[in-house]
């Protein structure tokens, strides 16, 4: 997401916008290790893209006469972890995943 684009979230969408890159980010690391990540440099874009996040947090903030991480600390408690996550599961296609065949064979019984 460009910067330009983030003017137009309000203070809580950009707050759970960079947490859930902050998970992507963590699933793609996994997924890194695991031989499973077909394109490495979606790591650096993830990266890039939550700098561009916590940089127009910032600025807001000392717009707003804040304190450093004050938005994060105010907004981060409504962050729904799991709906990002599944939101990620339908971006990547319905059933893929990292973990998905450690989750077939605890649900197989094997």
């Amino acid at each position: 997401m460009a910067y330009a684009d983030l003017a137009n979230l309000s203070d809580e969408q950009l707050v759970h916008h960079e947490l859930a890159l902050e998970r992507d980010l963590v699933s793609a690391k996994f997924r890194l290790a695991t031989n499973q990540l077909e394109d490495s440099s979606h790591l650096g874009k993830l990266r890039k893209d939550i700098a561009r996040c916590r940089t127009a947090e910032r600025s807001r903030e000392k717009e707003q006469g804040l304190g450093k991480n004050a938005l994060r600390t105010q907004h981060s408690c409504t962050f729904d972890a799991t709906a990002a996550a599944t939101s990620a599961a339908q971006d990547e296609g319905a059933g893929s995943g990292f973990l998905k065949g450690i989750v077939d064979k605890i649900g197989s019984g094997e």
